[in-house]
C-alpha cells in the first residue's frame, strides 16, 4: 500500500469509529478496535483503561427521551504512518441538541492504529477537552 492510501484508510476508519460512537453501534466499534485497546480519557478519571469492557458500558446505557442528531467532525487531522503503525491527531467537534438548542463541544484526540494481518485496528487513544 502507498503512504497516501494508508493515510486515507486511517482517516476513513477514524471517521467510521466516531460515527459508530455517536450512533451507539457497538458491533462496528468492537470490530474496528483491538481487544486490548488502551486509553486515557476524561471518563477514566486519569487512569489508563485496558480492554473494551469499560467502553461497552457506555454503549449499553438505556436511551433517554427522543433521539437527537449528533455529528462529529474531524478538524485539521495530522496523520503519521510509521510502518505498520499510524498516529492521527485532530480536534473533534461534536454538534448536538441540548435543551432544544444546538451546542458544539471540542476534544483533542490522538488515536493509534496498528496494521494487523493487513487490516488497521485501533489500539490506543487519548482524549482531552480542548482549551
Amino acid at each position: 500500500m502507498s503512504l497516501e492510501s494508508d493515510r486515507d484508510a486511517v482517516l476513513e476508519l477514524t471517521q467510521k469509529l466516531l460515527v459508530a460512537i455517536t450512533a451507539g453501534d457497538w458491533k462496528t466499534y468492537a470490530d474496528i478496535c483491538d481487544e486490548s485497546l488502551t486509553c486515557f480519557e476524561p471518563e477514566a478519571l486519569g487512569n489508563l483503561v485496558d480492554g473494551l469492557e469499560f467502553h461497552n458500558y457506555y454503549f449499553n446505557l438505556p436511551a433517554s427521551g427522543t433521539p437527537t442528531p449528533v455529528q462529529s467532525t474531524i478538524v485539521a487531522p495530522h496523520i503519521r504512518i510509521m510502518g505498520d503503525v499510524a498516529v492521527i491527531a485532530y480536534i473533534r467537534l461534536t454538534q448536538r441538541i441540548n435543551d432544544g438548542k444546538p451546542v458544539s463541544s471540542a476534544m483533542e484526540e490522538t488515536r493509534i492504529w496498528h496494521r494487523q494481518q493487513g487490516k488497521w485496528k485501533h489500539v490506543h487513544f487519548h482524549r482531552s477537552p480542548a482549551r
